[in-house]
């Protein structure tokens, strides 16, 4: 089957049931009659912009941003606005890098965000669940950068 139709069963699963692991949605999958691996259901999990969040009662679920045209097209740069006001929480800067701290979850959506609206002074982002290391390019403003991010609450 197709990486689209593959996209909208696990955009479905993910709506529909709570799934706390990719092995879960991966046999959720296989029921579907999607042959499909571990691994590429890993990279179609980064492009959906899958998050695994807290769920307050007993561990974490996957969630799902509702659908968005793929980055860069009209409209774009405010999902990831909002991406950055759902999980950000406050940044500190040591050298040429900036650690960004974000909701539990939301690392990778943020970070995300940061990447693809590319905020000045930034040139990229490593991220795990609740903390982003952000590398600054030379000369950069740390108050350009903390200005953008007071900006966006």
């Amino acid at each position: 089957m197709q990486k689209t139709q593959r996209f909208e069963a696990v955009r479905k699963i993910i709506r529909e049931k709570r799934i706390e692991s990719q092995e879960q949605l991966l046999n959720e999958l296989h029921r579907k009659g999607f042959d499909v691996t571990q691994a590429t259901l890993s990279r179609d999990l980064k492009q959906l912009k899958v998050a695994k969040v807290p769920d307050g009662v007993s561990g974490y679920k996957y969630t799902i941003p509702e659908y968005q045209k793929p980055q860069r097209e009209a409209g774009a740069a405010s999902v990831y606005i909002e991406d950055l006001r759902r999980g950000f929480v406050s940044l500190a800067f040591s050298g040429n890098i900036c650690v960004i701290s974000t909701l539990e979850g939301h690392a990778n959506s943020v970070a995300s965000a940061i990447d693809n609206i590319e905020v000045p002074g930034i040139l990229g982002t490593l991220a795990g669940d609740d903390t982003i290391m952000a590398v600054l390019s030379e000369g950069s403003d740390r108050r350009e950068i903390e200005d953008f991010f007071r900006g966006i609450e």
